[in-house]
């Protein structure tokens, strides 16, 4: 792909230094359908970011953008606060019927604010405020958010020292397989509840991703979160499962905690819980746990009503057959069946791959080398992002309606990136 050099100057000159997407994907992006995107030259790209996490259904999905286009012509409300609109009520009478009956979950549903932090800030004060204690429990390489609260319970030292003060109330774990299996599961953890001169002050709860996304696709065995539930049951600890980017069919089920076979006390979504890319999320408890007074957590735009119109309409059209998760979980197999052969093309490299449904990451113990790879991966016109605590790993996201030709053709793009950028030393591969 022959890219020319955008115009870059307003963003450089104006824009914060913060930003970060941008500068490894150097171009101005203009538009975008379905799993592609197009800069203002006309290049195309093959999108296995999905926004985040954030469009599992693709970019201007057609069944949501008519239904947000009708709800915008007549004049529907748009900001409603937490006034009651038929928007709110649609949505809500969806993802009762067809995500919350059918699996036997309770939840009471609250609206916190339009993001992921916002959902993780009002679990943590619901579960000190239930238990009337402070102390919260997370894990090794969590992520959860960059407000204070959420900066707590996440592991990234990076992300933490951003705060600027002492991050309290917060103490870290081993999360699944993160002492290499030489440590019964949860050992440590018990040992210190147990003990009173441990120094762990009972925690009201503990946060926890079934696969971490930002943290390198490390991804909890189904036992692990069994017994996680069964340690939270017997000392008296909410269990909080962060579904903010694994959630709404990712992994395959919409929650991803389902496979566990398990039900959290807690639970926050966000990202892909409007469909369309809107912002919206949801902390979802239950009922027992409901004990907020009226306003006690609130926020101006925790009534986004353009994106209860596309989430009701994404549940509407993608959750009602149980299509979504079979589909999901084939791709799942296309994809590891692709990282199996990029293994055997180079045995002596050793690549390690890991992941579920259609959340991915192959992982080099060449630090520099994820980074070189998207790099290389943008150039050939495929966008995809790294992950890990030193962005070691390459993380692999697309939307969930992908089709098998465009999986199959970013893969080679993928396999393409690896080639060209290889280097010796990679991490032990998958049995």
């Amino acid at each position: 792909m022959t890219i020319t050099q955008p115009d870059l100057s307003v963003f450089e000159t104006l824009e914060s230094e913060v930003r970060s997407y941008c500068r490894g994907w150097p171009t101005v992006f203009d538009r975008a359908q379905g799993s592609r995107m197009f800069d203002e030259d006309g290049h195309e790209y093959l999108d296995f970011f999905a926004g985040a996490g954030s469009l599992n259904y693709g970019h201007n999905n057609p069944v949501l953008k008519r239904a947000l286009i009708d709800y915008i012509e007549r004049d529907g409300v748009t900001h409603g606060l937490d006034m009651s609109t038929t928007a709110k009520r649609a949505f809500l009478e969806s993802f009762q019927n067809t995500i919350l009956h059918p699996r036997d979950l309770p939840y009471k549903v609250m609206f916190p604010g339009p993001t992921g932090t916002n959902a993780v800030e009002s679990a943590l004060k619901l579960a000190r405020k239930v238990k009337g204690r402070e102390s919260i429990v997370s894990f090794t390489n969590a992520f959860h958010g960059m407000s204070l609260g959420s900066l707590a319970v996440t592991g990234n030292a990076f992300k933490r020292a951003g705060a600027g003060i002492p991050l309290v109330h917060g103490t870290p774990m081993p999360f699944d397989n993160y002492l290499d299996g030489q440590t019964p599961d949860f050992m440590w953890f018990e040992r210190l509840l147990e003990d009173s001169g441990s120094g762990l002050n009972q925690p009201a709860a503990v946060i926890v991703e079934t696969v971490q996304g930002e943290g390198g696709i490390n991804v909890a065995r189904a036992e692990w979160l069994r017994k996680l539930a069964d340690v939270c049951k017997r000392w008296d600890m909410l269990l909080i499962v962060d579904d903010i980017q694994m959630g709404c069919g990712r992994t395959g089920a919409f929650f991803s905690f389902e496979e566990a076979g398990i039900v959290p006390d807690v639970v926050t979504v966000s990202k892909s819980i409007s469909g369309y890319g809107l912002p919206m999320s949801l902390c979802l408890f239950k009922p027992e746990l409901d004990i907020w007074e009226p306003g006690e957590h609130n926020g101006t735009f925790r009534g986004n009503n353009p994106a209860f119109v596309t989430a009701a309409a994404a549940i509407d059209a993608y959750w009602a057959d149980g299509q979504m998760e079979k589909q999901t979980l084939a791709r799942g197999e296309q994809v590891e069946a692709a990282l199996k052969a990029i293994r055997a093309e180079h045995p002596e490299d050793s690549k390690e791959y890991r992941g579920r449904g259609l959340v991915w990451g192959l992982e080099f113990h060449d630090k520099g080398q994820a980074n070189r790879i998207a790099a290389r991966a943008f150039e050939l016109g495929l966008l995809i992002e790294t992950s890990g605590p030193e962005s070691e790993v390459v993380k692999m996201l697309p939307a969930l309606t992908i089709t098998p030709e465009e999986l199959d053709e970013g893969l080679r793009i993928l396999a393409r990136a690896i080639r060209e950028t290889r280097s010796d030393g990679l991490l032990p591969g998958k049995p």
